[in-house]
């Protein structure tokens, strides 16, 4: 070393990724302090990552991006997902690549760092997320604990215990934890380029849509199509549904093990599906729809995230490019007499989605609404308004 030249020093990491495996993986810590036991799963959208982490179906996950650069769009209350007022249902860590970009949007109201220290997220970046995602391909989705401390101080010990001793999403119901406490009206619009989110005006149908974990665009785009979208607790039962005189029910999205869900809300979707009433399902309402049919779902090996997976629609014949987010899926093979496989993924010919032959219910895997994504399957939605306009004798909406 020359004479003068100050020694080489390597920066003490303020975050920490340990696996249950006993991998530990260094890094520079963002959003909230403290420590986070979760599965960590990636993301291969470019785009739209508060609704990655507001999405509540990502609650019990961490989520890798894969995109480097995160930040640079900064954030802002339009782009959330999750209903809960003080913002706690959504992912509970992120993880990326290079520090958080700064802010360079006309949109944005903050830094990405500080909204994530609101919102409970715990963060790292600095990590090799292409290798990190390697090894989740390879090894499947991983049991984990994220740990972020300004001060570099972390126990490794106690750290690998927490993440070996979690017992993952399997049999564990989330849905309860991340529903709406009571009921509510629901009349946002679509966000509009430069005019942000309307109002409905007279509705023209009634839709309950039960929450087990909602997205806020599924239901702005339900209230888009003249629906009054009252939402109802996970728990609610089908007398009380019934009882508010639906047009139509809708099965939200939301987070964990449907079969652990379905303990209480198959025998719902029973009763739903017997009053012959039109039923559209999304994601984790997908998955107990098929339950309630007598199908069986799976625990994926690595799931599916992300805004450009191609999935056909063999009503139409037409490959979609869509946003996916669930690590449980339905077996294809269970499915019984009278209910035909509609949508299948191209990517490993997994099932997305369901149709009860000679009734009006329906659902589908993926997010139609995006928020991120591709808005290829938005007519699943006028397909579902269609079928309540049809019992209603009224024109059906162009697909």
């Amino acid at each position: 070393m020359a004479a003068g030249t100050a020694p080489w020093s390597i920066e003490k990491p303020t975050a920490i990724l340990v696996l249950a495996d006993g991998t530990v993986i260094e890094g520079k810590g963002a959003g909230a302090t403290g420590e986070r036991v979760a599965e960590v799963v990636f993301n291969t959208a470019l785009t739209g990552y508060q609704e990655i982490l507001t999405d509540p179906s990502y609650v019990g996950q961490i989520v890798t991006f894969t995109f480097p650069h995160i930040g640079n769009i900064g954030a802002n209350d339009d782009d959330i997902e999750d209903l809960t007022p003080a913002g706690r249902h959504g992912a509970v860590g992120a993880i990326f690549k290079a520090d958080i970009t700064a802010p360079s949007n006309y949109r944005s109201a903050g830094h990405l760092n500080e909204w994530l220290a609101k919102r409970g997220i715990v963060a790292i970046s600095g990590l090799d997320t292409r290798a990190l995602t390697a090894l989740i391909r390879e090894r499947g989705a991983q049991n984990a604990i994220i740990a972020h401390d300004p001060s570099g101080n972390f126990d490794l010990d106690a750290l690998k215990a927490k993440a070996a001793s979690w017992s993952g999403l399997l049999d564990l119901d989330l849905a309860r934890d991340v529903s709406s406490g009571q009921s509510s009206v629901w009349s946002e619009t679509p966000w509009v380029w430069n005019e942000g989110h309307g109002a409905q005006g007279e509705p023209a149908m009634h839709i309950v849509a039960i929450d087990y974990g909602v997205k806020r665009n599924i239901l702005r785009l339900m209230a888009g199509l003249g629906a009054k979208v009252t939402i109802v607790p996970a728990t609610t039962d089908a007398q009380a549904i019934l009882a508010m005189q639906p047009d139509g029910v809708f099965l939200s999205n939301g987070p964990g093990d449907p079969a652990a869900t379905g303990k209480y809300a198959v025998p719902v979707i029973k009763d739903l599906i017997a009053a012959d009433l039109p039923v559209f399902g999304i994601c984790l309402g997908h998955q107990m729809l098929a339950l309630a049919v007598g199908a069986k779902t799976e625990k994926m090996h690595q799931g599916h995230h992300g805004a450009n997976h191609p999935v056909k629609d063999h009503t139409t014949g037409k490959v979609e490019i869509v946003s996916m987010n669930h690590g449980f899926a339905v077996d294809s093979k269970s499915l019984p007499q009278g209910v035909e496989e509609t949508h299948v993924s191209l990517f490993d010919g997994s099932n997305c989605g369901i149709a009860l032959t000679g009734k009006p219910v329906f659902s589908v895997q993926h997010h139609p609404e995006a928020s991120p994504g591709p808005q290829d399957s938005h007519y699943l939605f006028r397909r579902f308004v269609n079928l309540i306009r049809e019992r209603k004798g009224e024109p059906a909406l162009t697909e």
